[in-house]
């Protein structure tokens, strides 16, 4: 899919995305993936993953799984809004968030109507709009047989911050 840049070149929506958001982001949010899917070639459940970093560069990980994968994903989100509106939590010395990555798995329908496993990513920038991607995947707990696909963007989500 292609877009319009501001000044009126057309980019693959990637690319769009790419241009929006921080080094800092990206870095947060591809660290975040990555961890994701080393967990699905083990075999492992990814559950919910969220990574919080502040203004400071201090970065906290959590995850949700004692519920189910609806339940854990608005954990997960109600956890970034309530350490915002607390700006932080000075128990994990985490001032207020700056930017959030939050991994989980799911499914992306092909314009076939078949579902495909996928590993989907929100991830959003205070002052930014936030935005979804997701890597297709196959082989779990396959170890060196796991094959994913690049990220590919999945459009802009609510920021929660």
């Amino acid at each position: 899919m292609d877009v319009k840049t501001s000044q009126g070149e057309d980019v693959s929506a990637h690319e769009a995305v790419e241009h929006r958001i921080s080094s800092e982001l990206d870095e947060l949010s591809c660290d975040l993936m990555g961890a994701a899917l080393d967990r699905l070639a083990e075999g492992s459940d990814v559950n919910v993953l969220l990574v919080v970093a502040d203004i400071g560069g201090t970065v906290v990980n959590f995850e949700f799984s004692d519920d189910g994968k609806e339940t854990c994903l608005s954990g997960a989100r109600d956890k970034v809004r309530s350490l915002v509106r607390a700006k932080g939590d000075g128990s994990l010395e985490l001032g207020a968030p700056r930017c959030y990555a939050l991994c989980y798995e799911g499914a992306i329908e092909d314009d076939a109507g078949v579902f495909a496993d996928a590993l989907i990513t929100e991830f959003g920038e205070r002052g930014h709009p936030a935005y979804s991607a997701y890597s297709l995947f196959d082989g779990r707990g396959a170890g060196e047989g796991f094959a994913w696909t690049d990220p590919a963007p999945a459009g802009e989500v609510e920021s929660l911050l």
